[in-house]
């Protein structure tokens, strides 16, 4: 409802509305948006004044250095002796990193050792019996055939003298009974008789002996066959423990582990006098020679980029000095306000990951985890420039 003031002018009455705001607080909160407004509208005038400012054929991206890091792990488990070095420091191929007690792995290779030694004496006790049998069997051989020979004479020798004093018995019978001799006579025959009698069975079972002997000398040959069968078998052990002794070497080597390349401790995840399981990771290793810079790049700048591209690298730390880098990853799947983006208009845009490996990183004067700027040039004729943002 309206009020005439003492001018007769109608004046509003503020306690029908609830205390509106003056004229003066209206003012200022519109000047504060079009202050806003104008400074919003510099920015991105800035910002595109500044972009414009890259020559055309150059993609510029920022991200963080990275490298082929590698796990160094153990594959027994075993309580650690010693850490030789720790995060932070530099390694040389084949530095000694981590020693794991061996106290168990010394002793399971002197045992195997001992299992080598003692089938290396069999086998060699094989091999000599083998030769030996092997010169034997020909003088075996031929002694035998000469003790048949020799059996074959003596038979003929004990036939012929028996057969001899069967007649001369025959004709002491015969005078006997004519009583020409008397009975002495005949006995003498018949004991001369008797006698190779024997002498001719006895040469008879010693020509079967020999030939028996002859027989048993040729197989021969089957010896040196089961002799060799047995020779291939201690020789078979004898690999088998020598493996077992290579195996117990091996185990005994896995027990110290030495650095792989050459790089830059980054993570320790175990302590001296730890007890680990096997596979456990202890150091974490990245290689300073092998480093790249992964960034993100647009989507609507994905299409220039190609595998082979030439790129330069800038750091904070040294931001005069360009480092050579090629393209040599290109994500196959956008990713969406991936962490490793510094520009917030950037973020909520879909991006490609993009690896720029370092051609070369003299003095390693980069380090994985530095935030670092580069410009990938994807038209040949393009003119380096620094990074701009």
């Amino acid at each position: 409802m309206r009020n005439l003031g003492a001018n007769g002018m109608a004046v509003a009455d503020q306690n029908a509305c609830g205390n509106p705001l003056n004229l003066d607080s209206k003012f200022a909160l519109r000047f504060a948006l079009a202050a806003i407004a104008v400074a919003a509208a510099g920015l991105l005038l800035w910002q595109a004044q500044a972009r414009r400012g890259i020559p055309d054929g150059l993609i510029q991206a920022n991200g963080r250095i990275e490298g082929d890091s590698v796990i160094i792990a153990c594959k027994t488990a075993g309580r650690i002796a010693e850490l030789a070095v720790r995060e932070g420091d530099s390694v040389q191929p084949n530095q000694l990193l981590v020693r794991i007690d061996d106290g168990i792995a010394r002793a399971r290779l002197a045992q195997a050792q001992a299992d080598v030694e003692a089938a290396r004496a069999r086998a060699d006790a094989a091999h000599a019996a083998l030769t030996l049998l092997q010169r034997s069997i020909p003088h075996a051989i031929a002694a035998s055939e000469a003790g048949v020979a020799s059996g074959e004479i003596d038979l003929a020798q004990a036939e012929a003298a028996r057969a001899q004093d069967a007649r001369d018995l025959g004709r002491a019978q015969k005078l006997e009974a004519d009583k020409f001799v008397g009975p002495q006579f005949v006995e003498r025959a018949e004991l001369a008789l008797k006698t190779h009698q024997e002498a001719r069975n006895a040469a008879l079972a010693g020509l079967e002996r020999a030939r028996q002997a002859l027989n048993d000398a040729r197989l021969g040959p089957q010896r040196v066959r089961v002799s060799e069968a047995e020779l291939a078998a201690a020789r078979g052990a004898l690999a088998t423990a020598d493996a077992k002794r290579a195996e117990a070497q091996s185990a005994l080597d896995d027990l110290t582990l030495a650095s792989p390349t050459a790089g830059i401790v980054t993570s320790r995840f175990a302590n001296s006098g730890e007890v680990i399981t096997a596979g456990a990771p202890i150091f974490e290793l990245v290689d300073l020679d092998r480093l790249y810079l992964k960034l993100f790049v647009p989507e609507k700048e994905i299409g220039k980029v190609r595998r082979g591209l030439a790129a330069q690298i800038y750091s904070d730390a040294f931001p005069d000095q360009p480092f050579a880098a090629t393209v040599r990853y290109i994500g196959a799947r956008a990713e969406f306000t991936p962490k490793e983006v510094q520009t917030p208009d950037e973020r909520v845009k879909l991006m490609y990951e993009v690896r720029l490996y370092l051609d070369q990183n003299p003095g390693h004067k980069l380090t994985p985890g530095l935030p670092a700027d580069a410009m990938i040039r994807w038209k040949g004729d393009a003119a380096w420039t620094k990074p701009r943002w």
